[in-house]
């Protein structure tokens, strides 16, 4: 391919984008404020990815970060019933009452999730925020089936919320939250008999969701990063038919779709490029086709859209395209831990995921 002909990241112009959407976000949003934390994730992610962390005031973020944090009245309470985690916006931590303190514990496993990530990039020192609260009454959350629900009251289970536990026991370094044998099993009966995982036993492959089983599956040590190893061969889980079925949603246009038969989309280019990097087989993929399909739908306000179609961008898909040249190597962007959907830290944990060898999904 020649160089000169080929499309370039606009750096700058998506600097200005993840400032302004972390500083404050259009009224386009207004309907997400619920999930006000989970959209902080992807701006202080994307600037990470871009190395441009130096944008932001870490403290304030950190003290932004933790006010959304749920903390037990007395030991008696872990026992409860209810999770002490992270709640996903202010909104949630507030009743109908003007002003008055909800007595409803929102916590939210996402929410959870997203806030430990930014923490984590940031710097935050994670033994900080009492995580025994957090791993303790997030045990109260796993079902008989191995499953989770994402907060302790009407939710549903799928693996969304599994993955979810696992990346929180991971960024811990504590895995007491969680009975991972339970999980493992709930996991390998979603994968279905094309080889993906759909987000519950016996629903359609769905590129989320098999991101979502295998990256919680190598977090809990259950798959390794080489397929070919002798390891690899008494795997738990269908491993030739999910490497099969994850190469085959690179559509014709460059770009990967999440299910069969679904029009190309930018956040695939992370959840299935990622499954395919955890696996060590990222180099089968045609990856120029791809990175071309993904700057095709960088907009020019800066971030990028779903489809190249599109006009205007949005963050969802904005971080999940850094996040996929991330993967793709492109150059001036930091290297990512797969498995945790974070930039890999100094300290080489990641190594793994980052090596060439080696609301969720509502698209």
């Amino acid at each position: 391919m020649d160089a000169s002909a080929s499309p370039r990241l606009e750096r700058e112009r998506h600097l200005l984008f993840l400032e302004m959407m972390a500083v404050g976000l259009p009224k386009e949003y207004e309907t997400q404020e619920i999930n006000r934390l989970t959209l902080a994730y992807f701006a202080i992610s994307g600037l990470s990815i871009l190395d441009a962390l130096d944008r932001v005031d870490k403290d304030q973020v950190a003290n932004w970060v933790l006010s959304f944090q749920a903390h037990p009245r007395m030991v008696a309470d872990l026992d409860s019933g209810e999770f002490y985690g992270f709640c996903g916006s202010r909104t949630s931590q507030f009743s109908t009452s003007i002003c008055e303190v909800s007595k409803q514990n929102c916590s939210h496993l996402a929410s959870t999730y997203c806030a430990l990530a930014i923490l984590k990039m940031i710097g935050y020192n994670l033994s900080n925020i009492n995580p025994e609260s957090i791993l303790i009454s997030m045990r109260n959350l796993q079902q008989p089936d191995g499953s989770f629900m994402p907060i302790h009251f009407g939710a549903e289970t799928d693996l969304r919320f599994v993955y979810c536990a696992a990346a929180i026991c991971s960024m811990l370094n504590n895995w007491t939250g969680m009975n991972k044998e339970k999980a493992k099993d709930y996991i390998v009966k979603c994968q279905s008999y094309d080889g993906g995982f759909g987000l519950v036993p016996g629903s359609e492959s769905h590129g989320g969701a098999t991101y979502c089983g295998v990256a919680a599956l190598q977090l809990m040590g259950f798959i390794g990063a080489d397929i070919f190893s002798k390891q690899a061969q008494s795997a738990v889980i269908d491993m030739p038919l999910l490497v099969d079925w994850s190469l085959k949603r690179q559509s014709f246009d460059g770009g990967i779709q999440g299910r069969c038969n679904k029009p190309s989309d930018t956040c695939y280019a992370f959840w299935v490029g990622g499954v395919l990097k955890m696996l060590g087989v990222y180099e089968f993929i045609d990856k120029d086709a791809l990175r071309d399909f993904i700057l095709s739908c960088q907009s020019k306000y800066g971030g990028f859209t779903k489809f190249p179609e599109n006009m205007l961008p949005d963050l969802y898909h904005s971080y999940y395209s850094f996040a996929a040249l991330s993967l793709l190597g492109e150059p001036g962007l930091r290297p990512l831990c797969v498995e945790l959907g974070i930039t890999a830290s100094d300290d080489g944990h990641g190594k793994r995921g980052s090596s060439p060898e080696a609301a969720f999904f509502s698209c």
